[in-house]
């Protein structure tokens, strides 16, 4: 398949409908990566050494804060704010939303976690339908700040459901409220060229080929030469006997490379 070619990062800022779309890019642009690493760590000491270790090299952090043990708000959020205004980078919640509109609303706004909060951006499958876009947009009309959110088009798992006329009807979906709905966690470009979705693509790896739990495994040059914009990484960094730096490093080069191919 020949490879798909689109706008630069820098290009895209001034089109694109998505105010948090557009903060996106540009730091992508600035810090020249369209690195997302998965910080999937159970404590909040380790989730916070990486994040200022690795912040430089990164334009998101992918967080499962309901995986932290001795999670507070003050103790994990707090501190993780502001290390992302110290380093320039975007908090992504991976929190997969999945219900009516009422019960997503509280569940991003409300408890424990106060996702709305601090997290750039999160996502939710489409499966419950628009209500969902709804009820997590209508969560952000008292927030100051950007926010966005991705829906689960296409997964990196062996058997995966999200195919065919799922993923068409998912982009529809996405379609309904641009300015939130920003782009979508899949394998392939989606969406009209002019649309500019940004895709963000999981299952991405320069060593691995699977879990053996359903994860597959693709090159970072198929990712961002098949249209993703940003590479998620999460155990090709932190496997045992990888030094996190160095293979940060080495992912934020190979996307990047990968990117100015693209366009060029």
């Amino acid at each position: 398949m020949s490879p798909i070619t689109l706008k630069s990062y820098e290009d895209r800022i001034a089109t694109h409908p998505s105010p948090l779309a557009r903060r996106l890019l540009k730091i992508m642009t600035d810090k020249k990566t369209n690195l997302c690493v998965s910080l999937d760590v159970d404590t909040k000491d380790e989730l916070l050494r990486l994040a200022d270790t690795l912040g430089a090299y990164v334009c998101v952090f992918k967080t499962h804060v309901d995986t932290i043990e001795n999670y507070t708000y003050e103790s994990v959020i707090v501190p993780l704010v502001e290390l992302s205004k110290r380093h320039n980078f975007l908090i992504f919640e991976d929190r997969k939303f999945a219900d009516i509109g009422s019960t997503v609303k509280s569940q991003y706004t409300s408890g424990i976690f106060k996702i709305v909060q601090w997290a750039h951006i999160t996502n939710a499958h489409a499966l419950p339908g628009p209500g969902i876009i709804d009820g997590l947009y209508s969560g952000t009309k008292d927030i100051n700040e950007e926010r966005g959110l991705l829906l689960l088009a296409e997964m990196s798992s062996a058997g995966s459901l999200a195919t065919g006329d799922y993923t068409d009807k998912t982009v529809d979906l996405a379609r309904r409220n641009r300015a939130f709905t920003f782009g979508f966690i899949a394998q392939n470009r989606l969406g009209a060229d002019d649309e500019d979705f940004i895709i963000m693509t999981p299952g991405v790896g320069l060593d691995d080929k699977g879990d053996g739990l359903g994860q597959q495994y693709r090159t970072v040059d198929d990712a961002v030469s098949g249209g993703s914009d940003i590479i998620i990484v999460g155990r090709g960094i932190f496997a045992k006997g990888r030094d996190p730096v160095t293979e940060s490093k080495r992912y934020r080069e190979a996307g990047w490379k990968a990117y100015t191919a693209r366009v060029k």
